[in-house]
C-alpha cells in the first residue's frame, strides 16, 4: 500500500480562510476577521469552515496535529459556525407544530414524474458527457473519499435499538470487514475509471462553495453532540434519496462508457442503500426518537438543511452544464 500522506493547504478564497490558513502555518488566530458581514454560504466563509474541519480528518501537510483542539482555533471555528447554523436555521425553517420526522421523510420518497429540471441525477442520466460527470465525481470526492466518516461520530450519542442499527449501516459503508469494500476505496476505483486523481483532498481548490457546505454540513453537525438528532436526520436523509439516484447516476456510467468501477459504485449504492433506507428510517430515526421524542424537531431541521444546501448545489451544476461552461472553479485536470 502507497504511504498516505496528509493533503497540501488549499489556497485561500478571502480573509477568513486567508488568515486561518495563515493561523495552521504559525500566524496568530486571533487576526482572524469577524465573519458576521461574509456571506454564510460564500467561498471565503465555507473554505474556512472546511479547513477547520479537516484537522479532525486527516489534516494538512505541515501542519501540527496539535492544532486539532487549539483553543483559539476552536474560537474562531465557533464562530464560523454560528453563521452557518443561523443562515440554515433561517432558510430550512421547521414548524414545530406541524412538521415531524417520519412526515419529513415521506416527503423526500416522492419521485416526480416531470418536472426534474433541478434534478443533477436525472440531468447525468439523461444528458449527461463524460465532462459532466468528471466534474460531478471531483465534486462529489470531498464527502466520498471519507464517506461514512462524519456520521460515525453519532454511534456514541445513540442508545440501544439507535446505536445497534446505526453501527449495522455503518459496517457496511466501511466494507464489512474488507478494505477492498470499503465505499471510500470503491469510490476512488470509481474516480480512476474517469481518470481523476484518487488524493484525499485532490479538489478542494476547484470545488465552489456549494460543494464545501454539503461536506461542512455533516463536520458541523457531527462535531456537536447538541445537534446530535440533526445528524441522523442528515444520514436519513441521504439514504432515503440514495438508491434511485445512485440508479440513474449507474445508468449514466454505463451510457457513457465510464468504466466498470464507476458503474459498480453506484449499482452498489442501489442495493445496499435501499435496505439501508428501511433500517434508517425504523430502527435509527425511530429508536432515536422512542428514547428521546423531544429531538424529532431536531431530525426534522437535518433532513431540511440537507435538502437546502443539495438544492444549492444543484442549481450550481445544473445552471453551468446548461450554459456550456463548467461548475468547477478551475479545469479537472
Amino acid at each position: 500500500m502507497t504511504p498516505r500522506v496528509p493533503p497540501p493547504l488549499p489556497e485561500p478564497r478571502g480573509p477568513l480562510s486567508a488568515a486561518v490558513t495563515a493561523a495552521l502555518r504559525g500566524a496568530d488566530p486571533g487576526s482572524t476577521p469577524s465573519p458576521e458581514h461574509c456571506s454564510p454560504y460564500g467561498d471565503d466563509l465555507q473554505l474556512a469552515l472546511y479547513v477547520l474541519y479537516e484537522l479532525h480528518y486527516q489534516g494538512f501537510e505541515g501542519v501540527s496535529d496539535d492544532l486539532e483542539w487549539d483553543s483559539r482555533l476552536l474560537a474562531v471555528r465557533g464562530a464560523l459556525e454560528h453563521r452557518f447554523l443561523s443562515a440554515l436555521r433561517t432558510d430550512a425553517p421547521v414548524d414545530g407544530d406541524a412538521d415531524t420526522a417520519g412526515r419529513a421523510l415521506d416527503e423526500l420518497q416522492w419521485e416526480p414524474v416531470t418536472g426534474t429540471e433541478g434534478s443533477v441525477s436525472h440531468f447525468l442520466r439523461d444528458e449527461g458527457t463524460l465532462r459532466h460527470l468528471r466534474e460531478y465525481t471531483a465534486l462529489r470526492s470531498l464527502y466520498h473519499l471519507k464517506e461514512a466518516d462524519p456520521h460515525a461520530w453519532v454511534i456514541p450519542r445513540l442508545h440501544g435499538r439507535a446505536k445497534a442499527a446505526m453501527v449495522a449501516v455503518e459496517y457496511d459503508e466501511f466494507g464489512a470487514g474488507r478494505a477492498d469494500e470499503i465505499h471510500a476505496q470503491l469510490f476512488a476505483d470509481a474516480m480512476a475509471d474517469l481518470g481523476l486523481d484518487t488524493a484525499y483532498g485532490r479538489y478542494v481548490d476547484a470545488a465552489p462553495a456549494e460543494a464545501l457546505a454539503t461536506v461542512n454540513l455533516m463536520s458541523l453537525l457531527g462535531l456537536h453532540r447538541a445537534l446530535r438528532a440533526a445528524l441522523v436526520g442528515h444520514f436519513a436523509a441521504v439514504e432515503v434519496t440514495s438508491s434511485p439516484a445512485s440508479r440513474r447516476l449507474a445508468d449514466a456510467m454505463r451510457r457513457t462508457d465510464a468504466g466498470p468501477a464507476a458503474v459498480r459504485f453506484y449499482t452498489e449504492h442501489v442495493e445496499a442503500d435501499a435496505v439501508h433506507e428501511q433500517v434508517v428510517r425504523n430502527d435509527v430515526v425511530g429508536g432515536l426518537l422512542e428514547s428521546e421524542p423531544h429531538l424529532d424537531a431536531d431530525v426534522v431541521f437535518g433532513i431540511r438543511a440537507t435538502t437546502c444546501l443539495e438544492d444549492r448545489l444543484a442549481a450550481r451544476l445544473l445552471t453551468a452544464w446548461r450554459e456550456g461552461t463548467t461548475a468547477l472553479r478551475r479545469p479537472a485536470a
